[in-house]
């Protein structure tokens, strides 16, 4: 099954947080819970600390999964840059790629790699010969939140998974449940499985791990559009969130920060390591190090581990890529796109994102992703 999702990347550095908003440009081609910005206690970066190149109204969309970290991110940006106005809407990762393949911005932003096809028809809105690239920005750990009265630990693993959102499993007594979880009192509750309405890249995430830790059980290709039977839908992880917190008896799957923001509980996964896995940032970049970059030509796709058994190493993870022309952006734009994104890439504005439940990316990523950065024409 091909991954499209990191050299095997130990040198994870917990104080630099890598996480990227796709804040784009009406140019070359293209749910919240906290508005928190600036140095990651509510206050915002110095202007000496960002490079304010160009100016302009940078628009952008797509993943709703780094929707909580562009907020950090334009507050402490505008803050210093005045005359940079961004405007990111969080419609999910499938829309926020058609928007960029449409020429109706110039950044998007997605939980999964660009297509084949979709590098190849970038093509038409990329100018001067250009093509979009993926551009690594953030990594974090895909939650599985749950409201089930009277339970507060829960264990899962991804047979069982994949069996709920199926509905193959549809009781919370169901044996299979029991086993992974043999001291807690399981009620007979109706389970509800919420899942993503839209193309969600977080979806293509979580689908792709089932898909590869637990492939007699789902049987479906993973993508972003949700294709197994039954359950119910919601519009982001916002969406899928709240219902969640709402309906006793509900299990989702959304970024943890929707989870932490919304005080829901979350599973710990049994991946055959020594002990149940929790959904952490820690945790998460634990399991992102176990990755390497597949993209090729200034493209810095990455290929995950989905199915890994390393102690505390969490496997539901999605790194979040902005979607960009190598070439063809606006000359009266390009400077402030730049400037932001740089300020992103930084280690100023990856450690604003600290404690808002992202995980950190590797230096070696950031380093080829600051490159690229100042490559873009």
């Amino acid at each position: 099954m091909k991954l499209q999702r990191t050299n095997r990347l130990r040198a994870l550095s917990v104080g630099a947080i890598a996480v990227t908003g796709a804040l784009v440009l009406t140019a070359c081609g293209s749910d919240d819970n906290t508005g928190r910005g600036g140095n990651g206690d509510g206050g915002t970066a110095a202007a000496s600390d960002i490079d304010c190149e160009g100016k302009g109204n940078l628009l952008a969309s797509g993943s709703s999964a780094q929707k909580n970290a562009i907020d950090a991110w334009v507050n402490a940006y505008q803050a210093a840059c005045k005359e940079t106005k961004i405007n990111y809407n969080p419609t999910g990762s499938g829309a926020g790629i058609q928007e960029f393949l449409q020429g109706k911005t110039a950044f998007a932003g997605s939980d999964s790699a660009l297509k084949e096809d979709e590098v190849k028809e970038s093509q038409k809105v990329c100018k001067d010969g250009g093509k979009a690239v993926n551009l690594p920005m953030l990594g974090g750990p895909v939650a599985i939140g749950y409201n089930l009265s009277g339970v507060d630990d829960l264990v899962l693993d991804a047979p069982t998974l994949a069996k709920i959102f199926d509905s193959k499993i549809t009781r919370w007594d169901d044996e299979a449940i029991k086993k992974l979880n043999p001291d807690a009192k399981l009620p007979g509750t109706k389970i509800q499985a919420f899942h993503r309405s839209d193309e969600s890249g977080t979806t293509d995430n979580f689908t792709t791990y089932l898909a590869t830790a637990a492939p007699n059980d789902y049987k479906y290709e993973p993508a972003k559009a949700w294709a197994a039977k039954g359950g119910q839908s919601a519009n982001g992880s916002a969406g899928v969130a709240s219902n969640v917190k709402q309906n006793d008896g509900a299990i989702g799957y959304f970024e943890l920060s929707y989870a932490t923001g919304n005080s829901i509980p979350t599973v710990k996964l049994d991946t055959g390591a020594g002990e149940p896995v929790e959904a952490t940032v820690e945790n998460s970049s634990t399991g992102i190090a176990s990755g390497k970059i597949v993209g090729k030509d200034g493209d810095l796709a990455m290929e995950l581990d989905y199915a890994t058994k390393e102690e505390g190493a969490y496997p539901i993870i999605l790194v979040t890529y902005e979607i960009v022309c190598d070439k063809g952006n606006k000359s009266e734009t390009v400077e402030a796109l730049k400037s932001f994104l740089n300020y992103t890439a930084s280690e100023d504005g990856q450690k604003k994102l600290a404690e808002i439940d992202y995980a950190p990316l590797p230096d070696e990523i950031l380093t080829k992703v600051r490159e690229q950065v100042e490559a873009l024409s």
